[in-house]
């Protein structure tokens, strides 16, 4: 099952997304299984953040390094649905990361169960 999400970023930085992929894993009904989060734009990441440490870093810069920015992250992440929740830390978060911006994006949840 994949699921197709369309947002407008800032000129740069995170766009918290969890609860979009939290209510994809939800509508799939899958118990056990992935979930993978894309992005298709070679100017954006996806990332797992924790605190908003990634999100400071993008907002003290005037012109962050796209290349070292994509560093940490990736076009997509993986993430283990257990008990059909997102198995990630309470203090972490899915971003998508904005490196080129202000524009309107996709990124798309694909969950697979098993």
């Amino acid at each position: 099952m994949i699921f197709e999400f369309t947002l407008k970023t800032p000129e740069h930085g995170l766009v918290d997304i969890t609860e979009e992929v939290r209510a994809s894993v939800n509508e799939s009904g899958v118990n056990e299984g992935i979930c993978v989060v894309f992005s298709p734009h070679s100017t954006s990441a996806i990332a797992i953040c924790a605190n908003g440490t990634l999100s400071r870093e993008l907002q003290e810069s005037d012109s962050p390094d796209e290349d070292s920015l994509l560093t940490p992250s990736g076009a997509s992440e993986t993430i283990i649905i257990s008990g059909g929740k997102l198995l990630i830390g309470k203090a972490q978060t899915v971003c998508f990361c904005e490196l080129n911006g202000p524009r309107e994006r996709k990124f798309y949840v694909k969950i697979m169960g098993g």
